[in-house]
């Protein structure tokens, strides 16, 4: 491993076939090694051990992995390959099929949230606690009051 910091993500007999499923949704992805135990695997420069770990732990949505994306056809295409097999959350969030929390949002959503007028920011914000899956455009002409 390069990074002196990875994250090691825990599963029941699934760790292969996740960071598998992960790094074909990714351009810049790739299985550095594998073994029956642990995979390790690099997403966009950043590092993760897949852990055979067994039943005793799951994962929970206090630690999630966020997608920024760019476009709304990148949220779309993130947001159905990571829902499929798990299910939806609010603003943005999901869990994959193995129970893996992510949040699948617009890198403009950021300045959105934190604009110093208020009043826009705070449409903003409302728009997002309606959606499930983020809407660039909705956020947007929220945002301009449209």
């Amino acid at each position: 491993m390069k990074n002196k910091i990875s994250t090691c993500l825990w599963y029941d007999g699934k760790a292969q076939e996740a960071a598998s499923f992960y790094v074909s949704l990714f351009k810049y992805a790739r299985v550095l090694s594998s073994n029956p135990m642990t995979t390790i695997f690099e997403l966009d420069g950043h590092q993760y051990v897949a852990l055979n770990g067994g039943p005793m732990y799951k994962f929970t949505e206090a630690v999630s992995l966020m997608v920024n994306c760019e476009t709304q056809d990148e949220i779309d295409r993130f947001w159905s390959k990571l829902c499929d097999g798990g299910s939806e959350g609010q603003c943005g969030w999901l869990k994959d099929k193995y129970g893996l929390s992510w949040q699948v949002i617009p890198s403009v959503l950021g300045s959105l949230l934190t604009d110093p007028d208020r009043e826009k920011s705070g449409r903003a914000l409302q728009a997002m606690l309606q959606m499930k899956k983020l809407d660039i455009a909705a956020l947007q002409r929220a945002f301009e009051g449209k």
